[in-house]
């Protein structure tokens, strides 16, 4: 299965790195080293988030919850798509229908 990112996924892992290098440099190559790891064993098993009921595809858009983070991702036959990525405690009112 091909992955894909999109342009917010993208800006998501830069942002959560940026955010957890401030205070823990390590850290935050660890989480984001992780969060890849995580995200490239969805193309292996794509059917493992739950389907977000919101979406006007919820079959097609999941949630991976790993950690505190989660992962918005969307399946197709042959590609898996990374919407966005965000830690639980982040508002989660910009990243409605998303």
């Amino acid at each position: 299965m091909r992955l894909v990112y999109s342009e917010n996924a993208v800006a998501d892992l830069f942002r959560l790195r940026e955010f957890i290098a401030a205070t823990e440099p390590l850290a935050a190559a660890r989480v984001a080293a992780e969060l890849l790891t995580r995200i490239n064993n969805l193309c292996l098993f794509p059917e493992m988030g739950r389907a977000v009921e919101l979406a006007p595809t919820p079959g097609v858009i999941r949630d991976a919850v790993f950690g505190k983070y989660i992962i918005r991702y969307s399946t197709h036959r042959e590609t898996l798509v990374i919407l966005r990525l965000w830690h639980h405690n982040e508002e989660r009112e910009q990243r409605k229908n998303e």
